[in-house]
């Protein structure tokens, strides 16, 4: 049976102006009706990723941001740079719901079996649209949640945990032996830590800071490397001759880090080889960028590199795509088996859709510090 809903849902929608203003506001929506093979949930818990912020805010300036109301629910009016409006045309005018994941109940659902089977039940979600009360969602992409489970710990089922696995099954994939991970002290890079010392992968964790390093340690990790340091490049070379690491996830994507990494380790490869080759080692490297921390361009140092190298970007949606459905249900089924454990996460603060809207919280969240994470309680 349904269970009854109100006629409107409280949404958060991030508008870009022509004329090159931030309209980010909360607005009250109709209630959406399930299709056959949808659901309504009632969104418990969805957190603020980095990997929203740019959605959300669409590189406004926030230090010129003023706040209002419309309708009486918060307004967040800010002016956005011409260099970050060049990148954002295909959204001008088009009023976007934000938030990648989050959990809650189902409380509608459709009328075939699958979405009639969740009804009541527990769900994680990808798909958008997170940040407000309810949310209709094909039942397919809902991952069921154990009975009982705190929306803390379903609400970020997805995006970090199927990021850091992706991870692993790119490696594997590809057959390197060892990985090194930037920006490693977020919420992402200590799961992966701990996914990498449960599965024997060797890891090279670099950091910017050291409380960030003995965050690490303290989880067990055995590289850590802190790239402020005077010993960082000899720390590098260390790590990556000891653990033989060819490949890198990089979260900052901006400044020259990667290219260094992907530099010594074309260095350390050059030193193994019988006989000199004007080309370089043979030995292939590979950087992923999957992150915009830093958005400077990226620099490389392109005769460090030799030839067989490969830089790309990497998302948690075209690897899923590309990985196919059965390994995308092992790596739930894996996810929800330790959500509690290896993927189990923490927040700072817990938040109302009306707080998130407050500038000195938006400040505290783009800010994307180590610990400091943000949860949504709509």
């Amino acid at each position: 049976m349904a269970t009854e809903v109100p006629d409107a849902n409280l949404t958060m929608l991030s508008l870009v102006k022509e004329d090159g203003e931030l309209d980010l506001s909360l607005a009250r929506l109709p209630m959406p009706e399930p299709r056959e093979h949808e659901v309504v949930v009632k969104v418990l818990a969805a957190p603020i990723n980095p990997s929203d912020l740019f959605l959300l805010l669409a590189g406004a300036d926030l230090g010129s941001a003023k706040t209002s109301k419309r309708d009486g629910l918060p307004l967040v009016l800010a002016p956005i740079p011409a260099a970050a409006m060049r990148g954002l045309g295909g959204r001008v005018g088009r009023a976007m719901p934000v938030g990648n994941e989050g959990c809650g109940v189902v409380v509608r659902a459709g009328t075939s079996a699958e979405a009639q089977a969740l009804l009541g039940k527990p769900v994680a979600m990808l798909g958008g649209g997170m940040y407000a009360e309810y949310r209709c969602v094909p039942a397919k992409i809902c991952m069921r949640l154990p009975e009982g489970t705190d929306p803390r710990h379903g609400a970020s089922c997805f995006v970090n945990p199927l990021t850091a696995l992706g991870f692993i099954e790119t490696v594997k994939r590809t057959g390197h032996k060892a990985i090194v991970h930037t920006a490693a002290a977020s919420s992402l890079g200590q799961m992966l830590n701990r996914i990498c010392i449960a599965d024997g992968i060797p890891l090279v964790n670099i950091v910017r800071k050291n409380e960030q390093a003995a965050l690490l340690k303290r989880q067990g990790a055995k590289h850590v490397l802190v790239s402020t340091s005077p010993n960082f490049v000899k720390e590098l070379r260390s790590a990556l001759v000891e653990t033989g690491a060819t490949v890198a996830f990089d979260a900052i994507g901006g400044g020259d880090l990667g290219s260094r990494v992907m530099g010594m380790m074309e260095e350390i490869a050059v030193e193994g080889m019988p006989e000199y080759n004007r080309y370089g080692s043979d030995k292939f490297k590979q950087l992923y960028i999957y992150g915009a921390l830093d958005m400077s361009p990226t620099a490389f140092i392109r005769s460090r590199l030799g030839f067989r190298w490969s830089i790309s970007g990497w998302l948690l949606t075209y690897f899923m795509l590309d990985a196919g459905e059965e390994v995308v249900r092992r790596m739930h089924a894996r996810v929800a088996a330790e959500l509690t454990t290896t993927f189990a996460s923490s927040y700072s603060h817990e938040i109302s859709l009306e707080q998130a809207l407050e500038l000195q919280t938006i400040a505290a969240y783009d800010a994307k510090q180590t610990g400091d994470k943000y949860l949504i309680i709509p």
